[in-house]
């Protein structure tokens, strides 16, 4: 009897690792070497870096996304009695974070193509708020699965009714919209840098950035128990920075962003193929947008029997994200939505489900994939 075929995992940080192994290795050694291990010489480094690759005037590291989000807020004074417009369809973390620094989430539903926030309804809630609400001072815009998201009519609706736009930027580390990187169109930008990232550190990371140095140097103390002076706190804040090995390793790995986005674009272009003329659609584009494919994400009306088929031939899947956050037992009934209600959301989360998707990812792999691509709903 012939065994099954090795199962290629849906994602695969350690593939990256090895990669890079000896730059990663390397850098370490020297982090290690170095005798400061938080808030020293790699972490000003790869701020520096990495806001002069994205193309903003600064950056801030912290402990991780979700931290980056709330310092966000908390550094625009946006907290207690204020309500933040966000999604659904999304990582809890986008959610938690509004409730970290004090604020009321307001959950909006997506575009079903792009699934990223609807600019409509943003609009419409920004003119006429839900009552009982406190006023709206923020929305946090999430850029999904790799993709921008319809951000020239949010930013008209945010200026007209002086409210923030801050990006979420977990998935989407060198995409572009117009030819600008996504993260330089708001007042800032958030970062995740979890390891099954396009950018990602081995262990937990985030970092945010924004063009307003006073900003920048409000979050840098927030980051930091609110220190502007060892040891004093002028501002009430928290314990989360970015730690020196961290930092470190992805120095070693950001000048290689660039060529991992166009292999994941490449792979994407492969999938594309395969799917063509059967009855699974490839994943929309927007237009104008370069997408950087955190995630290769098909609609299934069968999601079950299409990953059992995928799974036999070896092929692993994964579902982003299965339940919507207003669904979740600890969100469930007592965070305020939009008037459309999240159907989309909710119908989204039924039929959505993501390929293997990193740049490690072999010809063969890659082959065996587009394979089982080929028969999926035929």
């Amino acid at each position: 009897m012939d065994s099954p075929p090795a199962m290629i995992p849906q994602a695969d940080p350690g593939a990256g690792y090895r990669a890079q192994k000896a730059e990663i290795d390397a850098a370490v050694a020297r982090a290690l070497d170095s005798g400061w291990y938080i808030l020293g010489r790699e972490g000003e480094a790869f701020e520096r870096e990495f806001a002069a690759w994205l193309g903003t005037a600064r950056a801030v590291g912290c402990g991780n996304g979700t931290d980056a989000l709330a310092l966000i807020l908390r550094g625009l004074g946006i907290g207690e009695g204020a309500t933040v417009a966000t999604v659904s369809h999304t990582a809890v973390a986008t959610v938690a974070a509004i409730e970290m620094a004090g604020a009321v989430p307001l959950l909006l539903d997506i575009d079903p193509d792009t699934y990223t926030m609807d600019p409509d309804e943003l609009a419409a809630v920004l003119e006429d708020p839900p009552p009982g609400l406190p006023p709206i001072r923020a929305a946090i815009v999430v850029h999904l699965y790799g993709q921008a998201a319809d951000l020239g009519p949010m930013l008209g609706a945010c200026a007209r009714s002086g409210v923030a736009l801050i990006e979420d930027c977990a998935q989407c580390h060198g995409a572009t919209l117009g030819g600008q990187k996504l993260g330089t169109f708001g007042q800032a930008a958030a970062f995740s840098l979890y390891p099954t990232k396009n950018l990602g550190a081995l262990g937990d990371g985030g970092i945010l950035a924004t063009d307003d140095f006073e900003l920048a140097d409000r979050i840098a103390a927030l980051r930091q128990y609110g220190w502007k002076e060892r040891y004093v706190s002028g501002l009430v804040g928290v314990n989360s920075r970015l730690d020196e090995l961290q930092a470190a390793i992805l120095r070693a790995r950001l000048p290689h962003l660039d060529a991992g986005n166009a292999r994941r674009r490449e792979i994407a272009a492969r999938y594309d193929a395969a799917l063509a003329g059967g009855p699974i659609a490839p994943p929309a584009r927007r237009e104008g947008a370069e997408h950087v494919f955190h995630q290769y994400v098909l609609r299934v009306p069968d999601r079950p029997a299409a990953q059992a088929r995928l799974r036999d031939e070896g092929v692993g899947t994964g579902i982003h994200y299965p339940v919507p956050v207003h669904l979740q037992p600890a969100y469930r009934g007592r965070i305020p939505l939009g008037p459309a209600g999240c159907a989309e959301t909710e119908r989204a989360a039924r039929e959505v489900l993501s390929l293997p998707m990193y740049p490690e990812l072999s010809e063969a792999q890659v082959e065996r994939i587009c394979a089982a691509l080929r028969g999926l709903g035929r």
